[in-house]
């Protein structure tokens, strides 16, 4: 055993190695070159190798060259553990290079899907774009006329004057004699926004109202003279921003923005909504306005909510006082219909309702683009529909012409500055505003010595409705 150690271990005679300082240094020397080709030929195996020879083994063991093939970690030949190892791998490689492939797809596919859509959406943003009519000759016209504009009180506070144009020109010729083109202010509304957009106000201004009209330019660039006549001569001989100084004039508060809207537009608005819900107390039977319908509730598409809220001589006492109600009452119900509905909150049932809108609507620069009029409608969404209030500003007979109007002082004055100085307005309906009226007139005959009492100023109330308003249960 010892002959075999001294053999392995090198000669005795070196004084410098002794013979039990040798094993480890010459096993390694012996049977390093080996194990080199095996790791090799199994680069990087799956677990790390185990640990390297013990120090001081035993020497005849450590020449066989098998424990340090193990000790490296390389892999037995012909198929030992180590292969089987590589051959699991390899399945598993392949599992994970199928799911990449499934997860680089599934991720072009999905940017595919988000640039489509992104330019669907571009591609609505530019058609409900393109649709509004920029009205830059009122812009120019009002700038003119500057320093005789009310300068506003509440800069928070919007002031829109909505006017449905009466055009007999083009597809409007249905409605009426074609007059050479020429329009009337059929309809004309001045909406109030409070600063903080938690109530709206609508206040019909009726055509036949008389007022003092100014100096205008007219479409072929001469002035007309000033005069007192009809309201809705100015937007006649003046367009949109001799109307907008008529009113301004008038009720002393600043119009910020103007939208004129034709017939065609209410007609298409009405239907991308699938109509608006009236109850009627008895039957319509109206050839001029192009409307027969029963008594009872019914829902009305575009074409009947139009001949329904310009129909005057066969419904009611065929005043223009009642058709400018029918028609605060119609748009309260359009109103709620819009907000019960989700309209507002649904893109896809809002973009017909928008599309109709925007293809017969001429606004100011202000108001023409859709970012303006979607900033516009966000502000009014959260508005409650029973502060979405309508009336008619208060006015009687006018003394030298009953088929005319005038107005009810103080009573307008006192309404135009609420709504100037963004304070708050109640609206009621006819009937309880003048039962109302009569209980306070009784108490005041009943305590004559009343000016001790001290009670708030109670906020003004008119004759009105709101859009939370059942037109069924009246």
């Amino acid at each position: 055993m010892d002959a075999d150690v001294t053999d392995s271990a090198g000669p005795p005679s070196d004084p410098d190695h002794p013979a039990g300082d040798k094993p480890q240094g010459r096993s390694q020397q012996e049977s390093g070159p080996e194990p080199e080709p095996e790791i090799e030929a199994g680069a990087e195996p799956d677990s790390d190798p185990g640990p390297g020879p013990e120090p001081g083994p035993d020497p005849a063991e450590a020449s066989s060259g098998g424990s340090a093939g193990e000790g490296d970690g390389a892999p037995e030949a012909g198929g030992g553990a180590g292969a089987q190892t590589w051959a699991d791998r390899s399945k598993d490689g392949g599992g994970t290079a199928r799911k990449g492939h499934w997860l680089r797809w599934t991720a072009l596919a999905a940017s595919f899907l988000v640039l489509v859509a992104a330019g669907v959406g571009w591609w609505m943003y530019q058609k409900l774009d393109g649709n509004i009519t920029t009205d830059t000759s009122a812009a120019a016209e009002l700038k003119a006329y500057e320093e005789e504009r009310p300068t506003p009180v509440v800069m928070d506070a919007q002031n829109i004057l909505l006017i449905g144009s009466d055009s007999r020109a083009g597809d409007n010729r249905e409605y009426g004699r074609d007059d050479g083109g020429s329009q009337r202010s059929d309809t004309t509304i001045l909406l109030h926004l409070a600063a903080d957009r938690k109530s709206a106000t609508a206040v019909s201004l009726p055509r036949d109202l008389m007022v003092e009209i100014p100096s205008c330019r007219t479409s072929d660039g001469k002035e007309t003279r000033e005069r007192f006549t009809q309201f809705n001569t100015a937007f006649e001989v003046g367009g949109t921003a001799c109307t907008i100084r008529t009113v301004e004039r008038m009720t002393g508060i600043r119009v910020d923005h103007h939208m004129v809207v034709d017939f065609n537009g209410f007609k298409d608005m009405v239907d991308a909504v699938d109509g608006v819900e009236i109850c009627l107390k008895e039957p319509i039977d109206d050839k001029d306005a192009h409307l027969e319908l029963p008594a009872g509730r019914q829902t009305l598409d575009g074409e009947e909510a139009l001949g329904y809220v310009r129909a005057r001589k066969t419904l009611g006492d065929g005043s223009d006082t009642e058709r400018m109600e029918r028609q605060q009452q119609f748009l309260g119900a359009l109103v709620n219909k819009m907000q019960s509905n989700g309209v507002l909150l649904n893109p896809t049932r809002l973009y017909p309702v928008l599309d109709a809108a925007t293809k017969s609507l001429t606004t100011d620069p202000g108001l023409d683009s859709l970012r303006d009029l979607y900033d516009l409608v966000r502000g009014m969404r959260n508005v409650p529909t029973e502060q979405v209030q309508f009336l008619t500003v208060p006015r009687q007979p006018y003394r030298n012409n009953a088929n005319r109007d005038e107005l009810v002082e103080p009573d307008a004055g006192d309404l135009f500055k609420q709504l100037r100085e963004d304070r708050p307005v109640a609206v009621v309906p006819a009937d309880e505003l003048k039962e109302a009226q009569r209980d306070q007139e009784a108490k005041q005959d009943g305590k004559p010595d009343d000016t001790g009492s001290e009670s708030p100023t109670p906020t003004p109330t008119y004759s009105g409705s709101s859009a939370a308003d059942d037109l069924c249960k009246q």
